[in-house]
């Protein structure tokens, strides 16, 4: 017999499929899962009051409300399920070898590791305010404030006298306006922030800085009051929360872009605050 008659008469195997529903399934519990660790981690942030370390408050109630659908939508998901085509194969016709086997739990434990990872990362790391580190990739007083609306609500408070009640912000509103020295000679400052260095001058002069959030954390902008104090690194560190208050005075140093710096009297360490940012 010829080897072409044998090769005629010789039924090739098959080559399977490629599984299907492995792909399926791994696909769609994935997507379901980062969906669930997103819904949940942003309802936990607002039931235990740490959204706004993300996100402006006029969004929490429409954020904390698209939440709760996402976890109806992500519930019902659990619920129902469309086959994939590989599905209706007729019974009988064989699934795969135990290569198609290995490519399923390999599919299945590359997703499990990645929810998993995803669910530590997002739950059970401790939500983190902005810093120093993200203060520096953006210049101080360059943006952020709405100097209209800021420096009107600044003025109210100075027509009061009562010059502490003026925060961070209040100050560098009013800066932004004027920043003769005559202004400020009898205004004496309170002001609580982060301890961030001037990059001009981190010798002798730091901010008293505070991120300034319109929208959410991604496009937060810092702000920050000048405070001359030369040697300030030997009893604080960058990032640092302090309360200082003081004098403002024409700013001694020859480097540093702010003109005018308080000079303070007292300055003390203090507790993060439960809002560190500014709206």
């Amino acid at each position: 017999m010829s080897p072409r008659a044998v090769s005629r008469g010789t039924t090739p195997r098959k080559t399977p499929r490629t599984d299907g529903l492995s792909r399926y399934l791994a696909e769609r519990w994935r997507g379901i899962g980062l969906s669930l660790v997103v819904v949940v981690a942003t309802l936990w942030l607002g039931a235990t009051g740490q959204l706004g370390l993300y996100i402006h408050p006029r969004y929490f109630i429409f954020t904390t409300v698209m939440a709760g659908l996402g976890l109806v939508f992500v519930v019902a998901s659990f619920a129902f399920r469309t086959r994939p085509a590989d599905e209706s194969r007729p019974a009988g016709r064989p699934t795969g070898d135990r290569t198609t086997a290995g490519r399923r739990a390999l599919a299945l434990g590359g997703s499990a590791a990645l929810l998993t990872f995803a669910a530590v990362a997002v739950l059970g790391l401790p939500p983190a305010t902005l810093t120093s580190a993200t203060a520096i990739q953006r210049e101080v007083n360059s943006g952020g404030l709405d100097s209209e609306a800021a420096a009107e609500e600044a003025a109210d408070l100075v027509g009061t006298g009562d010059y502490d009640r003026l925060s961070v912000k209040e100050w560098v509103s009013l800066l932004a306006q004027s920043e003769d020295p005559a202004l400020y000679a009898d205004k004496t400052a309170s002001i609580t922030g982060f301890v961030l260095p001037d990059a001009a001058d981190p010798d002798n002069v730091f901010y008293v800085a505070r991120f300034v959030v319109t929208c959410c954390a991604v496009d937060a902008q810092p702000i920050g009051v000048a405070v001359y104090q030369p040697g300030w690194q030997a009893s604080y560190d960058t990032d640092d929360w302090v309360q200082v208050s003081g004098t403002f005075m024409s700013n001694p140093s020859s480097r540093s872009a702010d003109s005018l710096a308080v000079l303070p009297t007292t300055i003390e360490p203090v507790d993060q605050p439960s809002d560190p940012y500014v709206y």
